[in-house]
């Protein structure tokens, strides 16, 4: 590590201290926090009160925001190692920018919000703080006290917020100023509590808004509201009881549904927006702990402890998501923008630091004194969720959800690939289109496009009327929903089963009333790179247990004969591990096979991969079925390369009771 001037550099090959921690303990932890926290001494302004972040890029809101975005964010971090004890030399910094930023006279005053102001959302860590770490409070005048109360409290409870999990950042600015004794509203953190409690669906899930949003991803549970929920009931539990336990029973509900995004080796789901926020999909779990829950039957706090371990140690795998600085990248596994929100600054990513949580609890809690266990030999391998509208499935080799079609509720970029997926996976990620031309910058990784124009422009699943249903005792997913207004869909989605771990089965019901559309069916992406050099596969090799069937031509040639098949006989690619896609209809779909070669860094995680795609034609007044068997055997500790393709030839069949309903369509 260079030092405080220059910063941490990372050259060519450079490996970040993140990754260099063993975790094992809770110091260790408290190491690997500190290696977040390090980087940024260089990028405080001179009186400490903002962090600017390297990269210059703009959002929605202004650069000072991004900046106060900068230093309260990694607050989350800090505040949790202090809580539990810890120390940081770097502390100081914190107190000094929080007295320079609250100041109205200083020339670094961070202003106060207006209506719907991002400075909202960063008062929840400082309001945090201030409820967990006395020294913040303690060191300042009472002057200086008298403008953080002016700037966390008054400001904020006299403004304007947005409809959804925001509002648990005003509840926890004035918690904040409430535990240090400063001024706060309780009339206006009863009402916002009282609001929030609005959201509450049942089973433990909390939509991200009002009725008529369909909204359940890590907000609900990780970034936001569960999280802020066992947080406030650890704070706010002796003086309300009643509402603390609400919010420890919601938890113990949530949590036998959460465990099932997780797989054994500590990757998480990606799912939703903002999940550039990292590690901090793992939060809730610390959380649990943080609040003295007692975990329902079967879940252990071996099990808890594993979940956010592993998960950790994943991340530690993954070296491009550093700025050459030492700093978080916009993105997720490396720097991407085009998955990134209006709202993601370069300051964003720390949100992350929520995962720290776990330092805020006892080095005696069973969380901390516990071996590490898995929790898949004892939860249900598929399980359906009805709240959220998904159907988990931890089968063949990774986690898995099928999808009800959710929606946020305004059109953010790429929202179709965010909510919109028939399946989302935690060894294979989502995509988003890099562009808005042909496939290959569409990138329909388990998405369902049609285009009217002969391929150039793709509509997808972005809002739908969707159901939980079950058949035969096996939970499906319908949903109907309508690209143009003159063509209509029906959506089956059925999960695996122990006798085809690999396979999931996607019906589509097309009925083309009013125009003719080409249909394009993608299986999940994956990495396109072979392992001697890094170029593109080849041809599937069965020796190499390498390549793709049928071979991947470059991008936008059509017209060669040999990179398409049979539908029936459908396209493959294995590199880490294997994805596949056929139909099963037949021919009497008419579609044929291919490799999309999806434009790079449309992947979450890959940054070059191909899609196995099916595609057909529906002409003006047709109306026909599909069925796609989408193929996924990942690649993992004791998973032999030869063994990928294993289950390739054993497709799935397709259950009676959709056949009868084939029929009678």
């Amino acid at each position: 590590m260079a030092d405080a001037k220059t910063g941490l550099v990372l050259g060519y090959d450079g490996v970040h201290p993140f990754s260099k921690v063993a975790l094992k303990d809770r110091d260790s932890v408290q190491d690997l926090l500190r290696t977040l926290l390090d980087p940024l001494e260089p990028f405080f302004s001179p009186l400490k009160s903002r962090v600017r972040m390297p990269g210059a890029t703009a959002v929605r809101f202004d650069q000072t925001a991004s900046e106060v975005e900068g230093i309260c964010r990694p607050l989350w971090g800090l505040a949790c190692l202090l809580a539990g004890g810890g120390e940081y030399h770097g502390t100081q910094w914190w107190v000094d920018g929080i007295r320079a930023g609250t100041d109205p006279e200083s020339p670094e005053f961070w202003g106060y919000p207006r209506d719907n102001d991002q400075r909202m959302v960063e008062m929840c860590p400082l309001g945090y703080a201030l409820a967990v770490a006395p020294v913040i409070w303690g060191s300042l005048t009472e002057r200086e006290r008298g403008n953080v109360e002016s700037w966390l409290g008054n400001s904020i409870n006299e403004k304007n917020m947005p409809n959804t999990n925001w509002l648990w950042f005003r509840v926890f600015a004035n918690l904040g100023l409430k535990k240090q004794g400063g001024k706060f509203s309780q009339e206006r953190l009863d009402a916002d509590i009282e609001h929030l409690n609005t959201f509450y669906r049942g089973d433990g899930w909390s939509n991200d808004g009002p009725e008529g949003i369909h909204q359940m991803d890590y907000y609900s549970s990780s970034f936001a509201i569960h999280f802020l929920q066992l947080l406030y009931a650890k704070l706010a539990g002796e003086d309300e009881p009643a509402r603390a336990e609400e919010f420890k029973k919601r938890a113990q509900l949530a949590a036998l549904d959460l465990v099932h995004y997780y797989d054994k080796e500590g990757r998480s789901i990606p799912f939703g927006r903002s999940v550039g926020y990292r590690f901090a999909m793992v939060s809730f779990w610390g959380a649990l702990a943080y609040a003295d829950i007692e975990l329902p039957p079967p879940l252990t706090w071996g099990m808890v402890k594993g979940i956010v371990m592993r998960h950790l140690r994943w991340w530690q795998t993954q070296h491009n998501m550093w700025s050459s600085s030492g700093t978080l990248t916009i993105g997720y596994s490396y720097p991407n923008m085009y998955m990134a929100e209006n709202y993601n600054s370069p300051g964003s990513p720390y949100w992350a630091c929520l995962a720290f949580i776990c330092l805020a609890v006892p080095a005696d809690h069973p969380f901390w004194t516990s071996e590490e266990e898995d929790p898949w030999p004892v939860i249900p391998q598929v399980k359906a969720l009805k709240q959220p509208g998904h159907i988990m499935s931890n089968l063949g080799g990774h986690c898995m959800l099928l999808s009800s079609g959710q929606a946020c509720s305004y059109p953010m970029k790429g929202t179709h690939a965010k909510y919109g997926c028939f399946a989302y996976s935690s060894a294979y990620a989502y995509s988003v289109p890099p562009g808005l031309f042909t496939l290959e910058q569409y990138a329909l990784a388990s998405q369902l496009g049609l285009s009217d124009d002969g391929g150039e422009y793709w509509k997808t699943r972005r809002l739908s009327q969707s159901s939980l249903e079950t058949r035969n005792n096996t939970p499906v997913l319908v949903s109907l929903w309508s690209p143009f207004p003159d063509v209509h869909i029906k959506t089956y989605l059925l999960p695996p089963t122990p006798a085809a771990p690999n396979w999931h089965l996607r019906v589509h019901h097309i009925a083309a009333a009013g125009r003719e559309v080409m249909t394009a069916d993608g299986a999940f992406a994956i990495c396109n790179e072979r392992t001697p050099d890094g170029r593109y596969l080849d041809l599937y090799d069965a020796a190499k247990g390498e390549g793709t069937q049928p071979r991947l031509i470059g991008n936008y040639d059509l017209s060669t004969p040999e990179a398409w098949a049979a539908g029936r006989d459908g396209a493959f690619a294995v590199s880490k591990g294997a994805v596949g896609i056929r139909a099963l209809e037949g021919e009497a779909g008419g579609r044929t096979a291919t490799l999309v070669n999806a434009d790079p860094n449309s992947n979450l995680v890959e940054s070059r991969t191909t899609i196995p795609t099916l595609q057909g034609r529906v002409g003006k007044g047709e109306s026909v079925w599909y069925v796609s068997a989408i193929y996924a055997k990942p690649s993992g500790e004791g998973v032999e390369r030869t063994s990928y393709l294993d289950g390739w030839e054993r497709v799935p069949e397709i259950p009676g009771w959709l056949v009868e309903e084939m029929k009678g369509k």
